[in-house]
């Protein structure tokens, strides 16, 4: 089947629901943490995210839409551009209850991280704080927002990029000077309502040609 999503949106027949998210996958979950102009910390994952660069190693997190029920833009984004910080906590098999529990949404007045039983750390050359119980995280400093076309006027997509400054891994998480994916089981986002994590019986390597 073909169809142009401009003319019949993310739902034709025989679809019952947005069929996109189901289309790129498995995606990694940009987990941000930021904090507001007041202090306040904010923790959110989001679906959409991505390492862009490696020299300088930059990442991207696209905080689209509104808070739920009004016509304002979402923390993550109102922080990260008036702080110019934010950090990138790995997401994994483990955490994957917290995370889903910081998915809800809170007024901006709530600390999410302590709300949803994590323990904060602190960052070297940033303010927000990063999840104790992550095994990697990356510091950054915000860059840009690339606002998005949308095609719905409820709706803003936004693409926040920063650039890492710093760079923490649990030292538990490295084998043979190599940072072992076994161990860590990071949760990758598919479609829908769905979740995979990275099992050793699916990591095989791929020599690329000469």
């Amino acid at each position: 089947m073909f169809f142009d999503p401009r003319d019949v949106g993310m739902k034709p027949e025989p679809f019952k629901h947005s069929v996109y998210t189901a289309l790129v996958l498995p995606r990694p979950i940009g987990w941000i943490s930021t904090v507001s102009v007041n202090g306040i910390v904010n923790l959110a994952p989001f679906s959409f995210f991505n390492s862009i660069s490696g020299e300088p190693p930059c990442v991207m997190f696209c905080p689209n839409g509104f808070k739920a029920g009004t016509d304002e833009p979402k923390d993550s984004l109102v922080n990260a551009e008036a702080t110019g910080e934010f950090v990138f906590n790995m997401c994994t098999y483990d955490l994957r209850h917290e995370m889903n529990a910081t998915s809800k949404h809170v007024p901006e007045s709530i600390d999410e991280m302590a709300e949803a039983g994590l323990e904060a750390a602190d960052c070297i050359n940033v303010k927000p704080p990063r999840v104790q119980s992550s095994p990697i995280a990356l510091e950054c400093k915000y860059l840009q927002t690339i606002h998005l076309p949308s095609n719905k006027a409820n709706i803003t997509n936004n693409m926040v990029i920063g650039e890492v400054v710093g760079i923490h891994i649990s030292s538990t998480m490295v084998v043979d000077g190599k940072v072992d994916v076994r161990k860590i089981k990071p949760l990758a986002r598919l479609g829908y309502l769905d979740y995979a994590s990275i099992e050793p019986v699916n990591i095989f390597p791929i020599d690329r040609p000469e």
